[in-house]
């Protein structure tokens, strides 16, 4: 005070230095930078490392100029001892899958896991493989019996047999259902019974006919005749190896190429029982496999009375004759007692030989005189005369017939036709 100094005394008020506003705030974001880098470096320090850093050691990420802290001041505050934070490690979040939705309007996918296994693609891809063998199958079945021409062997007959529409729907019904595959369990045998004159050895030579046509090879083709093949003054044993060296010939060279031959055998009533044993044997399941593709066809006056007893019965029942029957003969007897006549017919052929145990049988029924007068315009129009109706109907006159209930039918057929054009 004495020594010339001045004493200080409060500066009168005055106005506020400028930037005392800002330096305030700045020294407070300082204090509170300095207090979070020692909190992390309390962090990043293991347990024994705290002390070795003196009170005067800069802190890495941290200002050199901070003041040193008080270790008897807690820094901050925690539930856990300083010896507890440092040991616990962050966990690794574990990562929730996520839904899967479907839209309603979008096509679902299996999981992998829940997607067909490779067997279930085999069975598919096997089961499409049999399918598609069974419809070649069916395709080849249309296609072997084609090879026959069963349509043109129905008009055939149809044509050239009169009286007969039942027999011959049969006939064509069993060829076409046996013809429909190559290889068979047992051979076809058909038996056509009726009496004389009614078409039955016509039809062997049209069935003859047409097959040497399709198979182009006559030698697949067999006609046996009982009276000309085997005579009476013949041996009964020489007949017999006759007729399976025979069969067993067309049999071997229809396999070779392929095709199923026919057997015509006209006259069976005149067969002895051996031949009809050794044709029995043919029908055989213990036979070669050639022998089962094979077509018999037996032509046999056996049960004739019988056939012409029915019909007569039958005819006298149903009363007289409609106009409009001549279209179709002997139709409407034959088409309710099919059935039954077959039925009798069996009972008498069994008794005579087991071999019709076996057989088709096709009865051929009596012919009207209009079937008769049929043929004598088709035999005068093959022999070259005009076939004219009044004359057709004044050679069938000539014939002898049964007539019961309005109705003629002949007791000859068609048999003596062929004598009486020649006399023209």
């Amino acid at each position: 005070m004495d020594g010339g100094q001045p004493g200080l005394e409060p500066a009168a008020p005055g106005p506020s230095i400028p930037g005392s506003s800002v330096i305030a705030p700045l020294r407070a974001v300082v204090r509170l930078r300095r207090r979070v880098c020692l909190l992390r470096k309390r962090r990043l320090l293991p347990p024994g490392a705290g002390p070795a850093l003196g009170p005067g050691a800069p802190r890495p990420g941290c200002s050199s100029g901070a003041p040193p802290a008080d270790p008897d001041r807690p820094q901050f505050f925690t539930f856990d001892g300083p010896a507890e934070l440092p040991s616990r490690m962050p966990r690794k979040r574990r990562r929730r899958s996520r839904v899967v939705l479907y839209p309603e309007t979008s096509r679902k996918c299996r999981p992998h896991a829940e997607r067909r296994s490779r067997a279930q693609r085999c069975l598919l891809l096997l089961v499409a493989i049999v399918g598609f063998q069974v419809l070649n199958a069916i395709e080849n079945l249309d296609d072997n019996a084609q090879r026959y021409d069963l349509d043109g062997l129905e008009k055939a007959l149809q044509r050239a047999v009169f009286g007969q529409p039942e027999a011959v729907a049969r006939i064509v019904a069993l060829l076409r259902d046996y013809l429909a595959t190559h290889v068979h369990s047992r051979p076809l045998l058909l038996a056509l019974h009726g009496p004389s004159g009614v078409g039955k050895s016509h039809v062997g030579r049209l069935l003859a006919r047409h097959f040497r046509s399709v198979l182009e090879d006559g030698a697949l083709v067999l006609q046996y005749h009982a009276r000309h093949h085997c005579p009476e003054a013949r041996a009964v044993q020489a007949c017999r190896e006759e007729l399976a060296a025979l069969v067993a010939d067309v049999v071997a060279r229809a396999e070779v190429e392929e095709k199923t031959p026919l057997v015509v055998l006209d006259e069976a009533e005149l067969m002895t029982p051996a031949l009809l044993d050794e044709l029995h044997g043919f029908l055989q399941p213990q036979r070669a496999h050639p022998f089962h593709n094979a077509i018999y066809v037996l032509l046999s006056g056996v049960g004739g009375a019988e056939i012409t007893r029915f019909v007569l019965q039958n005819a006298a029942s149903e009363g007289p004759q409609r106009p409009d029957a001549h279209l179709e003969p002997a139709l409407a007897a034959a088409v309710q007692t099919d059935e039954e006549l077959r039925a009798r017919l069996r009972v008498l052929l069994v008794r005579e030989h087991p071999l019709w145990q076996a057989a088709a049988i096709v009865p051929f029924l009596l012919l009207d005189k209009q079937d008769v007068v049929s043929c004598f315009r088709d035999e005068m129009a093959g022999e070259g005369f005009f076939p004219e109706q009044a004359r057709a109907e004044l050679l069938a006159a000539q014939l002898s017939y049964y007539r019961v209930a309005g109705r003629e039918f002949s007791v000859t057929g068609c048999k003596q036709v062929v004598a009486r054009v020649n006399l023209l």
